[in-house]
């Protein structure tokens, strides 16, 4: 194991670095919320990834995205994370899809070969499919639930789905899996009731839309543009990454 991650085996141990190393997980939206927990996996040497994300960096995700500057402005998040894996760990193994995961396509993912599936997408029903496929390939899956309009991260908690409350995305996700017969899923989600974003037409993404060229899904087509800060969707993201780590080497939590 490479020296780089010494201070973390001097807590987790050379096995379960071991178990890291050998390990792939495969982050779905790598945004406020999934570009931190790339990188807290990169970190600890999570030795393989596959990337899935069709978006590209936007002026508006610099107050909270970590692969946003203004350099990668316009650059495939998907790539740009890749790229800074590649910087903290060169021999890391990255799979990049530069699209936007979907029942139409879930077929074309090796569910397989994943140790762990990360959702940190933004759209129900990408949640709903990941869900559902990570559940028949029988592989580990963590949810992110909604980190927008929201300012205490202190109000994040790790928790089965069944046992959410105040988050409405967690509650549609409740309803939808148990109609699927879903019994179980981790998620993360905030205890923190949403604000209501400020109506700014000088800022407004809706008229004065700075998406880049080539977006697939721009921020126009969205029901809502929701409000954020730089401390707390990348919160949700390291709480993820944490819970990854300890089930991919078998640590039970206090």
């Amino acid at each position: 194991m490479s020296r780089q991650f010494a201070r973390t085996q001097l807590l987790l141990g050379p096995e379960a670095m071991e178990k890291l190393a050998h390990s792939r997980v495969a982050v779905f939206g790598v945004g406020g919320v999934g570009g931190y927990v790339c990188e807290a996996l990169a970190r600890s040497g999570v030795g393989a990834f596959d990337l899935i994300d069709d978006d590209k960096v936007c002026l508006t995700n610099i107050n909270r995205q970590i692969i946003a500057t203004r350099k990668t402005i316009g650059k495939y998040k998907a790539e740009v994370m890749r790229e800074r894996i590649l910087d903290i760990n060169p021999s890391a193994d990255i799979r990049v899809y530069k699209c936007f995961f979907l029942p139409e396509n879930a077929d074309e993912f090796p569910f397989d070969e994943y140790d762990y599936v990360v959702d940190a997408v933004d759209t129900e029903t990408a949640k709903i499919e990941l869900v559902m496929k990570a559940q028949e390939k029988g592989v580990r899956i963590i949810s992110s639930m909604g980190a927008g309009n929201k300012l205490d991260a202190s109000a994040f908690r790790v928790a089965d789905i069944y046992k959410t409350k105040v988050c409405p995305l967690a509650k549609v996700m409740r309803r939808e899996l148990k109609k699927r017969g879903v019994k179980k899923l981790k998620v993360v989600y905030s205890e923190e009731k949403a604000l209501t974003p400020l109506e700014d037409e000088s800022i407004s993404c809706r008229s004065n839309c700075v998406c880049p060229p080539g977006t697939q899904h721009k921020c126009t087509d969205r029901r809502a543009i929701p409000g954020s800060v730089a401390f707390v969707p990348p919160v949700a993201g390291l709480i993820i990454a944490g819970e990854v780590i300890k089930d991919l080497c078998e640590i039970k939590s206090a």
